[in-house]
């Protein structure tokens, strides 16, 4: 298994230092980093072995082996199990803190439950590569291609990009916390990382069906 750290890290911490938004950022990164342990036990429970582990702005991204093979019925209900595990672990720990009385503490309970609440909610957005676009591709892939399921999902992808762009930047503007700005900056550099890997593999999947022809 191999681990990778993602230097743009360094990047956010600095911009979230500047914000003063360290503490911030570091409950955020504590809880990604749960909600990544959950989809790595996920996996294991699954029988699936770690391939890669990537240190991210946002936390951990791990990768399985066999995710690159011919995807069947059963690899498709793994992939699905495994990616609502992670935000399912962060809507436990909301209705955890929730239960918890508030105490007087660094952090106040009302801060982790909005931590929490705001990974899972912004993961279960339909966008690939996060949870909700692998859980919206996975259901496509029981209706329809491969490929066109990557298709739907590449579309509603960029839609849904353009939509926060327009939203973070509002907020941007009257809230006037530049930090978000490089949020959507980075989901934007994920977005246009995945296009160029579905403009390949569309272009392979032509080529394929030329040759069948």
């Amino acid at each position: 298994m191999q681990i990778k750290v993602n230097l743009q890290i360094f990047i956010f911490i600095i911009i979230f230092l500047l914000t003063n938004q360290i503490l911030l950022y570091a409950i955020l990164m504590l809880f990604a980093f749960i909600h990544e342990i959950g989809h790595l036990l996920a996996g294991l429970i699954l029988k699936l072995k770690p391939k890669l582990i990537r240190i991210t702005p946002f936390g951990l991204s791990i990768t399985f082996e066999g995710y690159g093979e011919k995807v069947h019925n059963n690899i498709n209900k793994k992939r699905l199990l495994i990616a609502l595990a992670g935000p399912l672990i962060n809507i436990i720990l909301v209705c955890v803190f929730m239960l918890i009385p508030n105490w007087n503490f660094i952090v106040s309970r009302e801060i982790l439950v909005y931590s929490n609440l705001l990974i899972a909610l912004f993961n279960l957005l339909p966008i690939y590569p996060l949870d909700g676009g692998r859980i919206l591709e996975n259901v496509l892939k029981y209706k329809m291609s491969n490929i066109k399921s990557i298709e739907i999902t590449n579309k509603v992808s960029n839609l849904l990009a353009i939509l926060l762009t327009i939203l973070g930047s509002l907020f941007v503007f009257y809230i006037k916390n530049i930090a978000v700005f490089f949020v959507i900056l980075y989901l934007w550099y994920l977005i246009i990382k995945e296009n160029e890997r579905f403009r390949l593999l569309k272009k392979a999947y032509d080529v394929v069906l030329q040759f069948r022809i």
